[in-house]
């Protein structure tokens, strides 16, 4: 019969040959998500047999897995802020950088916002995670999918964030506010690099990826229009793409934000716009 590491190796082989990146810890991942343990808890089972059971299922996921399908998607989770959401076709694979924005939220607000808005929550990452470690604040999660919005509702209930409301709303047309603080991760690829992208990449909505040619359509309807759904001191977090910083602060100080900051990832690119409400949130902003 196979071992567990007889099967580490051979499918660490399969994925290799069909471009799989890091195949190793992607079959550790797939064996141990059959076996009901942890990657960890593999080591202490090297030896140990598996049955057809197992290797039935396995060799589907494998399949699969050289096909470029998502690990997240075979595996139905990810884990984002030390917590396991759920992650499937409805919406955006979260990206890691995308936690360095709730750590950093959680570093500039030592006092939690009151109302705060997870603009395109998608799978709810960023509004769940928010909700759980700020459990005094009403967090709105939006999304324009009605399928990425229920697959938000789910995370939210079987993380016991009860302090969460949703909606579908395309951008702000459904939504009244005011809010403290509202954040986005909102599409922001260019059309132009369609074909650049990684086969998993492209498992994700293309709702949730593309912009316009440059990347910033999307974006710039979200800064013309969120200073109407602001407090008078409430403030705006994004993430945008790695090239995208210059666009950005442009368009932020077009439309008079105020204390406008871009703040760089662990890997040192600028990555997330922050900014305060314009002055006059009512007076007729420019067309960007």
């Amino acid at each position: 019969m196979t071992t567990v590491l007889e099967c580490i190796d051979s499918g660490t082989r399969y994925l290799e040959k069909r471009g799989v990146e890091d195949a190793r810890r992607n079959m550790q991942m797939l064996i141990a998500h059959h076996l009901q343990c942890t990657r960890m808890q593999l080591y202490l089972r090297f030896d140990e047999p598996l049955g057809e059971n197992v290797l039935v299922p396995l060799r589907e996921d494998l399949k699969k897995r050289g096909e470029r399908v998502p690990l997240q998607h075979l595996l139905g989770t990810v884990c984002f802020h030390n917590r396991d959401f759920m992650s499937d076709t409805r919406a955006l694979i979260p990206r890691p950088e995308t936690e360095e924005l709730v750590e950093l939220l959680l570093k500039e607000f030592s006092k939690p916002p009151a109302q705060v808005l997870d603009m395109g929550c998608g799978s709810g990452v960023l509004g769940v995670s928010l909700a759980c470690e700020w459990p005094t604040s009403q967090v709105m999660l939006a999304d324009i999918s009605p399928s990425a919005l229920a697959l938000a509702q789910e995370n939210a209930t079987a993380l016991h964030a009860v302090n969460t409301i949703f909606i579908v709303s395309d951008l702000f047309s459904t939504l009244a506010g005011p809010y403290d603080l509202i954040v986005a991760n909102l599409p922001y690829v260019s059309e132009n690099e369609r074909t650049t992208l990684s086969p998993e990449v492209m498992h994700d909505p293309t709702l949730a990826l593309f912009s316009g040619a440059d990347g910033l359509d999307c974006i710039r309807k979200f800064l013309a229009a969120a200073p109407n759904f602001l407090t008078d001191t409430g403030c705006i977090a994004l993430e945008i793409g790695y090239d995208q910083a210059a666009a950005v602060q442009s368009i932020l100080e077009q439309l008079g934000y105020q204390e406008i900051s871009i703040r760089a990832d662990i890997s040192g690119v600028l990555r997330f716009p922050l900014a305060k409400c314009p002055r006059s949130a009512n007076a007729v902003l420019p067309e960007i």
